[in-house]
């Protein structure tokens, strides 16, 4: 692969980055307010479990997908300059499933008791139960909106096009935020429900026809059944909406199993999870986002020495998500206090989440993988196998999430999640490796042991390093939490500098030396603005 095409997958993966990493914050305070006004109560269990019946129809929808299965449709008719069809594919496509959308949001408003009761069998209290059949039939849909802004936002990235794509997760969660506050006096946590609606159609709907329409793209209605784009689209698309992926059986799970916990319990493994996701997004989603389309080119190119090379390079830099996380799970009593501990969300909500965090963080590295690996079959516009595969792991799981739940409460659900991710993506890995003929491979698995040896040696120093400063330290409040996060984190970062320098770990020191060269032409460029400003 040229080194133009390296850089345009470095640009589009800071974009998408920095798009991430903000939406990250934003979804922290959109947590941090729902943890202050619901607190780690039952309230905020209605508001989760109301997110299932949406979760089962946006996988139906396979409204996640649309970027890895309508892109290479769409890049097709571009690259033959075929503009007038690639609008009518799009259109196609849009009507026929937008239509299913509307019918689905329909059926699923309108038996939502029957729904929610199966979807989380453990829920007794007949309030929580009221609280979230009303808040499902709120949240439907926004599915509406996130399936028809996703082929929108395909067509942006199919022409590079980052930007407004990049908003609206921000949006999103602005919104979510809005409408919990602004309605707070009057509807309590169901606010938050409201703005998740609203968010929906200003970020992903909205500003993406906005997007869409400034690129050319032109609509017109149109449902032709027997049209080839729409065959080929059921054909990618099908094993996606019938198989379990990661995501979503993570999303679907934790709320069914959590149904049987006490009051309480899906709001702390909500809360604990979205932390956990926060380094899945960085690292993982941003940089999988970005690399699709050049992964996209190398498989029809029947490139796949290339594509091997830059999958593998990508989860070698992934792999540093394991030890950022073992300091993390030292940390995750500071961390959770920081971000959590105020209004209704009590010291022994903290505690509890802060259990719960680190067995989310033991699959961390895992979940970001996934979102690399996985591409990688949709670049060859294969999406049987990792449906059939990580379906089969998943439910290879299941006994595992029954015997957690039995044995460790709110803790064993998310070992369980945890077990279950890394179960998937060595499967699908090691599957891929084997099609693709990846020479590589052994390099991969070597240096995440690597990794998972380095991370247990830093945990180790960093939690004596905790011990000693707990005794100058108040951590019990936020001011001693700050400072002790503070001074372990710089400890982590002289020991990653420390090893990467002396085991010659290429990742550390490559990172580490484009940082310094980025500060470095930082401070050169201001120096020079300086020297030619006007005196």
């Amino acid at each position: 692969m040229s080194s133009s095409a390296y850089k345009n997958v470095g640009m589009a993966s800071l974009i998408m980055m920095g798009s991430v990493f903000l939406s990250r914050i934003v979804g922290l305070v959109r947590e941090m307010s729902i943890a202050y006004v619901g607190g780690a109560g039952h309230e905020v269990d209605a508001y989760q479990i109301a997110f299932i019946l949406p979760e089962v129809l946006n996988h139906v929808l396979a409204s996640g997908f649309l970027s890895v299965t309508f892109i290479p449709i769409f890049t097709r008719h571009l690259v033959r300059q075929r503009e007038d069809e690639a609008s009518r594919s799009f259109s196609i496509i849009l009507c026929v499933f937008g239509t299913c959308a509307v019918a689905g949001t329909a059926v699923a408003m309108v038996f939502a008791p029957v729904l929610v009761s199966l979807a989380a069998p453990g829920l007794q209290e007949p309030d929580v139960f009221e609280a979230a059949v009303r808040m499902t039939r709120i949240i439907l849909p926004a599915q509406i909106a996130f399936f028809a802004g996703g082929l929108l936002m395909a067509v942006q990235f199919a022409r590079e096009r980052f930007f407004l794509p990049a908003l609206a997760p921000l949006i999103y969660n602005l919104g979510i935020i809005a409408g919990g506050l602004l309605l707070r006096p009057w509807l309590g946590v169901e606010g938050f429900a409201w703005g998740v609606l609203v968010g929906a159609f200003l970020g992903n709907f909205a500003v993406q026809v906005a997007g869409a329409r400034r690129l050319g793209l032109r609509f017109r209605p149109a449902w032709s059944w027997t049209h080839p784009d729409l065959k080929e689209y059921v054909r990618l698309t099908l094993p996606l909406m019938v198989g379990l992926t990661m995501t979503f059986s993570t999303e679907f799970l934790f709320r069914c199993f959590g149904s049987y916990l006490p009051a309480g319990g899906i709001a702390v493994l909500n809360f604990s999870l979205r932390v956990m996701l926060i380094l899945v997004g960085l690292f993982g989603q941003a940089v999988g986002t970005a690399s699709f389309p050049t992964m996209a080119r190398l498989a029809a190119e029947n490139n796949l020495p290339e594509l091997n090379r830059l999958l593998n390079r990508t989860l070698r830099y992934l792999a540093l998500l394991i030890p950022v996380a073992a300091m993390l799970m030292v940390l995750s009593r500071e961390v959770v206090r920081i971000l959590f501990q105020r209004g209704r969300f009590d010291p022994a909500a903290t505690t509890l989440t802060a259990e719960v965090l680190v067995w989310f963080l033991a699959g961390a590295f895992a979940f970001a993988a996934y979102t690399v690996v996985v591409r990688g079959y949709y670049a060859t516009r294969n999406t049987l196998v990792p449906a059939l595969f990580g379906t089969g792991a998943v439910l290879a799981c299941i006994p595992v999430y029954f015997l957690g739940l039995f044995l460790m409460g709110t803790s064993g659900v998310a070992a369980a999640v945890s077990l279950s991710g890394i179960l998937q993506v060595a499967v699908l890995y090691c599957l891929w490796s084997r099609r693709s003929r990846n020479d590589g491979q052994g390099g991969v698995y070597g240096f995440y042991l690597k990794m998972g040896l380095l991370g247990v040696g830093i945990a180790a120093v960093l939690a004596a390093l905790r011990e000693l400063l707990l005794e100058v330290f108040d951590a019990a409040s936020l001011a001693g939490s700050l400072a002790v996060s503070a001074l372990v984190g710089l400890a982590f970062a002289g020991l990653m500098l420390l090893s990467g320098y002396g085991l010659k770990i290429t990742e550390i020191t490559d990172l580490t030396d484009r940082l310094v060269q980025a500060v470095q032409r930082k401070f050169s460029n201001s120096a020079g603005r300086s020297n030619r400003a006007p005196r």
